[in-house]
């Protein structure tokens, strides 16, 4: 090889999109939703939504398959017992026993409160969104309890049907989201996700408590706590249909 060919091929990898910091970023990114989710996985969880003059609580299941499939079912209380969603690749619905109805969420409605929660439809239904419809950036790292923390933002490609203008993580070298941050196309921060515990389970270490919080409504937010999980369990493709969704055989 020449020099001058040597000096060219330099200058391409400097110049040319998706620098190795670029991707790298990206893999820390597709490597964390991979840690949380798994090849498959089972999960009981509980969430409590918490306001200033009111707090409640539910008690769920949940099943993932791939980058595609979940399954989420409420559990307790009695009166929300049977409450489910489902995602299957862009699409999503819920159902509810009450009307006895499957209801397909439509894409004007993805940003709107799952379950009555400080979490959309959307963060439920497209975790991996954020790998596929933004670039990403890595704005630096730092040491927290002996662990590297790397600090990431995502911006959305320009035709990406995405409400938010930016997010930031941060995110463990072990793979565990610390925090998620959502921020408007004014660069204001909308909403945070927060680790509130980290412990061992599953054969892995997973975030157990997590706070969905808005900006602007601090005394207001949704936990999500993690009661048991398993890891690449096996799971029919049937428990991901319409029909498993209204008359559960999970």
């Amino acid at each position: 090889m020449s020099m001058r060919s040597f000096f060219l091929l330099i200058l391409l990898a400097i110049s040319a999109p998706g620098s190795a910091e670029e991707r790298d970023a990206k893999t820390i990114v597709r490597d964390a939703i991979d840690h949380w989710r798994g090849i498959s996985s089972y999960t009981e969880m509980a969430m409590i939504i918490h306001r200033p003059d009111w707090e409640r609580s539910m008690t769920m299941r949940a099943w993932t398959k791939g980058d595609d499939h979940s399954l989420v079912r409420v559990i307790e209380p009695k009166k929300d017992r049977g409450n489910g969603t489902l995602t299957d690749d862009n699409s999503m619905w819920s159902y509810s026993p009450k009307i006895n109805r499957v209801i397909k969420i439509p894409s004007s409605m993805m940003g709107q409160s799952w379950l009555g929660s400080d979490f959309s439809n959307k963060d439920v239904a497209r975790a991996d969104e954020i790998i596929d419809d933004y670039e990403h950036k890595l704005l630096g790292t730092e040491e927290a309890d002996g662990i590297v923390v790397y600090e990431i933002e995502a911006i959305p490609h320009e035709d990406a049907a995405v409400v938010w203008g930016s997010e930031v993580l941060r995110i463990r070298e072990d793979h565990v989201v610390l925090e998620h941050s959502f921020f408007d196309q004014d660069g204001e921060l909308v909403k945070s996700l927060q680790t509130m515990e980290i412990t061992d389970m599953g054969g892995r270490t997973i975030a157990k408590r997590q706070r969905m919080n808005k900006a602007d409504k601090p005394d207001e937010w949704t936990e999500i706590q993690v009661i048991n999980v398993d890891y690449d369990v096996e799971l029919k493709d049937s428990l991901f249909t319409l029909s498993n969704l209204r008359n559960p055989r999970d």
